[in-house]
């Protein structure tokens, strides 16, 4: 693999990176003292900025207004933008709907494109994704309740979902629902567009995160569907391909979320020296001078070099060789990359003493927002366990099912 940067590449970094300090991190504050709904005048500001200066989209095709990165380069740009829980949406590159915009780039109708793509990739629309259920394991996406129903020429739709991130505000969800419940497991489900404005679909609840019910994009809702109909030119691919497109759709997602907690977890390490390199423990002494504190930011440091080079071998294989070349390594990615982010936020809460657990800094929040990082996009226990099957298929043992 390649260590040179560009020269390009270079500057696009430092442009991203001047963004960051100039534009993103002041944000944090509004975000906080407003909401998201309350900042979004100065949100679409900080948007329309990132569009004149040509960093907008950066994983999306040219033909669509983006910039058509490659996975490696879209890596190193994520670092940056990550650094800040706000950065993704700021630049046009956030889940779900970054997610939501590559299937409907590689398997939506010409339709389809005109009116859920174009509008969510110029960002004047949102989107959320509509998967995991309250009553089923979300490590299961072959066992669903909701249920589509082919009624003439539109679908009935009817379930119930939650951890359906940004749909308060949203203008459309995929939904994955099962169309064909006398199929193969990994046939049963199809993806289907669902405009927010559908007689039927109902925003129940936006669900607290840690005491945290947030708004607008950064929020978690549940969702109902009772007699939600749409037409049948709304299903998404084909009709029992929604596991199929699932896994299209978090492979890159899944990467997306590594490229970005690194840059967290490099903006935990830089308030961790900060602190230690401010903070008194007695006159003349910073706690930096402290042995347990150097460990913790060796550490930190060593980890998160370790992450930024794995997560990039598994964007080079990508580019590379494909998506399908890479799943292990994306797997491995999602679990380490995420202890990680954890172990380094921990340690940077912990050097700040009580003033981490306070909203003084960006620790709690960013804590608050990632713990998560264990478990959604699939359970690290479950990528541990893809990991694991293949290197013992090596070896000669065949492993079933971990379901």
């Amino acid at each position: 693999m390649d260590f040179q940067i560009s020269d390009a590449m270079k500057d696009l970094l430092e442009r991203a990176e001047r963004h960051m300090e100039e534009t993103v991190f002041p944000l944090e504050a509004v975000v906080h003292e407003k909401g998201f709904t309350g900042a979004r005048a100065e949100l679409e500001a900080a948007r329309d900025t990132v569009k004149a200066e040509g960093l907008w989209a950066p994983q999306v095709p040219k033909e669509w207004g983006g910039m058509s990165m490659p996975f490696r380069e879209h890596a190193q740009l994520m670092r940056v933008f990550g650094k800040s829980t706000l950065g993704p949406y700021v630049f046009g590159c956030q889940a779900p709907d970054a997610g939501n915009i590559e299937l409907l780039v590689e398997h939506g109708t010409d339709a389809q494109k005109d009116r859920f793509l174009a509008p969510l990739v110029r960002g004047e629309a949102r989107s959320c994704f509509s998967m995991t259920e309250p009553e089923r394991a979300g490590s299961n996406p072959t066992w669903l309740e909701t249920r589509a129903v082919r009624d003439g020429d539109e679908w009935v739709i009817d379930g119930r979902k939650w951890f359906t991130t940004g749909a308060d505000g949203a203008d459309f969800a995929i939904v994955m629902a099962v169309t064909n419940p006398d199929a193969p497991p990994h046939q049963r489900a199809s993806m289907i567009l669902v405009p927010t404005s559908t007689p039927g679909f109902q925003h129940i609840r936006k669900i607290p995160i840690v005491g945290e019910e947030g708004s607008g994009w950064a929020s978690h809702s549940e969702v109902g569907y009772e007699s939600c109909r749409v037409p049948v030119e709304n299903l998404l691919g084909g009709e029992g391909m929604g596991f199929l497109l699932a896994q299209n759709r978090l492979g890159p997602g899944r990467i997306h979320h590594c490229m970005r907690w690194i840059g967290l977890a490099e903006r935990a390490l830089e308030l961790m020296c900060k602190r230690a390199a401010t903070r008194m423990i007695a006159p003349g002494k910073p706690l930096a001078t402290r042995q347990t504190v150097q460990n913790w930011i060796a550490e930190s440091r060593a980890g998160i070099d370790a992450a930024r080079l794995y997560v990039e071998h598994a964007a080079w294989t990508i580019d590379e060789q494909g998506l399908y070349a890479a799943r292990q390594e994306i797997s491995a990615i999602k679990f380490f990359v995420a202890d990680v982010l954890g172990a380094v936020l921990d340690k940077a809460i912990q050097t700040h003493g009580a003033l981490g657990l306070t909203e003084d800094t960006p620790l709690s929040h960013i804590w608050r927002h990632e713990r998560g990082a264990r478990i959604y996009d699939g359970p690290d226990e479950v990528h541990k366990y893809v990991v694991a099957r293949k290197e013992l298929k090596r070896h000669g043992l065949e492993l079933g099912s971990a379901r």
